[in-house]
């Protein structure tokens, strides 16, 4: 892409902007994490991890470790395939929407909830633009049925959208040649976030966080306090231009007018969601207040 793709690639990443918090709700409010631990999921990580994973059935720890590039191995695995055991992929897929349409049902009175049924027509419309070459989390979403209620199919084609960039994202990092440990201390190496949340929300201990911060260190993309040099910031930089290029063909389907519709009626969902306290900022993906 050329310099003329710079209004689409900026609008890219506003779109994400305005409907990343809606799909970020299923990991903060309380329902989705209740309703995991009824089919029987154990712990709030499990059912993360179950939950993100269960569209492309069971799958194994490798597989799994692969596309949650960016967490520990070693805390996916406490998680998968164990997590197969105690619920079947399809009941995990059920209750993941079903549990954080009641929340969205919850927190949002009548009116809001009427935008919900345009975005959900915008966003499928979205979905429809989207390739899913080299995307496995995002082409396994887009397999679940489009559901009745208007407000689980917002969210599910939120969540669509949202892991089609995410995908995107681990293919220009590993291209960036970073290991998963270290585009996540490059992502807090910008100070979006903290080494503490990072540690909490990945699972990297103490000492493979020292040893990859003193590779990036020696490679001149980190200082010795952990934020990025010039070097680090450049190629930051063009891991968020090489997302962003990758996550375009929705918007580019869509249209400029269309793109501005969906900013328009999802931003303000986002920015109650975040305004309540219950989508925090900063937070380990990196979304802000739209």
């Amino acid at each position: 892409m050329d310099t003329a793709d710079a209004p689409l690639i900026a609008a890219t990443r506003r779109m994400w902007q305005a409907i990343e918090p809606i799909h970020m709700s299923v990991y903060f409010a309380p329902e989705p994490a209740d309703d995991a631990r009824r089919i029987g999921l154990r712990g709030y990580w499990m059912g993360y991890f179950a939950g993100r994973l269960a569209p492309l059935g069971a799958v194994p720890a490798q597989a799994a470790t692969a596309m949650l590039y960016v967490f520990a191995p070693t805390m996916v695995e406490r998680a998968i395939p164990d997590a197969w055991q105690y619920a079947k992929p399809h009941d995990v897929v059920t209750s993941r929407i079903t549990s954080v349409t009641a929340f969205l049902r919850r927190q949002f009175p009548q009116p809001d909830l009427a935008r919900f049924e345009l975005l959900a027509d915008l966003l499928w419309e979205a979905v429809s633009g989207c390739p899913f070459d080299g995307r496995p989390l995002a082409a396994a979403w887009s397999q679940t049925p489009r559901p009745d209620d208007a407000v689980a199919a917002a969210w599910l084609a939120a969540t669509i959208v949202r892991e089609h960039r995410g995908d995107g994202h681990v293919l220009a990092a590993v291209a960036a040649g970073l290991r998963g440990i270290e585009a996540a201390l490059t992502h807090a190496g910008t100070g979006a976030i903290t080494l503490d949340t990072l540690q909490r929300s990945r699972g990297w201990d103490h000492a493979q966080l020292k040893a990859s911060t003193s590779s990036l260190t020696a490679r001149g993309l980190v200082d010795d306090n952990g934020q990025l040099t010039s070097k680090g910031q450049a190629l930051r930089h063009g891991i968020e231009h090489k997302t962003d290029q990758l996550a375009s063909a929705p918007a580019r389907h869509l249209g400029e007018d269309l793109v501005q519709r969906v900013i328009d009626v999802a931003a303000p969902l986002s920015r109650q969601l975040i305004d309540s306290g219950l989508v925090p900022v900063p937070n380990p993906a990196g979304a802000t207040r739209p």
